[in-house]
């Protein structure tokens, strides 16, 4: 006789678990609360649809926090295997100059959801919407919407983390954990923007720019990519990547001090020789020789004095390290991802609670964190793949 198999949630890690496991062995069922599967899945495909990362599997697991716990998932199912297993639904990929793997140009997020929702169906996943978790009865039963109680041999939980309320993703259930006894974690933005006092003259010119090319810096932590200028702050993968070492120094300190090179393929005695050797004025110089941004050039300009601004190597150092303080986080509602929820220790290898025998839970609902550019959504594929793997056996 088949198992039944209850998932919770209806996102990433839930359609990729539900996908792997053997309709042989088990009467699957998918719960959502909301009328579609995949609603996080959509957005995130709003700003270019990252499905993973193009770099070697040991880089990839390099990229995820806490090191290693991702690592047997990853080994079992990787971007190749990721890849590889979208091409057999028809959607072929590529790999883009930033390393980054996209689907096939042409093919939209909607497209890619309607044929992991085909392959669902073909596989006899049930889905079953606007059912809301609520909690447990006193028989372990699962409950939604206050009062409809499921029987299942195997329940896995889905629940997505805290940010991206209208997907769905509102970590409501956190209560729910720690009134059964579970440790939980609080949630906080991650991937998020940051909070920055722009000088006037700088929203005035540059709101809304990217600097692009750029290496940010905190403490002894530095990430390569591009920031945008906004009303509120700052955002982009670049201040992204090192949204858990700012907000593990916004917890200690009101503000945190983080660090631009605008230059980072030129040392600064590089910058210096250029400078020197330029037959325009500096200004010109900065824009023309070196190639910085307007914005950039615009920020040097209203930090430093003109005594400064014209000391070649004052300048240069600036240029290489240019100061900014950050003075709070984005709204967490507002943030790509969060870290929180389950704390890891309440789960074994096989992302089963050690408190509650046949109760799983995998995705962004546990206390881990990826960066923006395809991570989030291997991470959460490949835990979804690996349970499915390890309760087949």
């Amino acid at each position: 006789m088949k198992k039944k198999v209850a998932i919770i949630g209806g996102g990433t890690a839930s359609m990729f678990c539900a996908a792997f496991l053997n309709p042989d062995l088990f009467e699957v069922s998918i719960y959502e609360k909301k009328k579609a599967l995949g609603r996080k899945f959509l957005v995130a495909g709003d700003g270019g649809f990252n499905l993973t990362h193009g770099e070697t599997l040991e880089d990839l697991k390099s990229k995820f926090m806490p090191i290693s716990f991702l690592d047997k998932a990853l080994d079992h199912f990787s971007n190749e295997d990721l890849r590889t297993w979208l091409s057999n639904l028809g959607i072929p990929t590529f790999v883009g100059s930033s390393g980054r793997v996209f689907p096939l140009k042409g093919i939209k997020p909607i497209e890619v959801l309607k044929a992991m929702e085909g392959f669902l169906i073909k596989e006899k996943v049930k889905i079953e919407y606007n059912k809301t978790f609520t909690g447990w009865n006193k028989d372990n039963e699962i409950v939604f919407n206050d009062k409809e109680e499921i029987k299942s041999d195997i329940a896995v939980f889905a629940l997505g983390g805290a940010s991206w309320k209208v997907t769905g993703s509102d970590g409501a259930w956190l209560n729910v954990f720690n009134a059964k006894g579970i440790q939980t974690v609080p949630f906080q933005a991650s991937n998020c923007a940051f909070k920055i006092k722009w000088n006037e003259k700088v929203m005035q010119r540059h709101e809304g720019e990217p600097l692009k090319n750029i290496s940010i810096s905190i403490n002894n932590k530095s990430q390569k990519g591009e920031a945008v200028i906004t009303e509120f702050g700052i955002e982009g993968n670049a201040i992204y990547a090192l949204s858990a070492e700012i907000q593990d120094e916004l917890a200690l300190k009101k503000q945190v001090k983080i660090y631009i090179d605008f230059k980072p393929t030129f040392d600064q005695s590089s910058i210096i020789e250029k400078i020197n050797y330029s037959k325009t004025n500096i200004t010109s110089t900065l824009k023309e020789k070196l190639k910085l941004p307007k914005a950039a050039v615009t920020l040097l300009k209203s930090t430093l004095t003109k005594e400064e601004y014209v000391d070649i190597a004052r300048l240069a150092k600036f240029i290489k390290n240019f100061p900014l303080q950050i003075v709070e986080a984005g709204p967490i509602d507002e943030a790509i991802s969060t870290t929180g929820g389950i704390a890891l220790n309440e789960v074994d290898a096989s992302f089963e609670l050690k408190k509650m025998q046949n109760n799983y839970c995998i995705g962004e609902m546990l206390d881990w964190n990826g960066p923006t550019g395809g991570y989030l959504i291997q991470g959460c594929a490949s835990m979804g793949a690996y349970l499915g793997k390890v309760l087949n056996e």
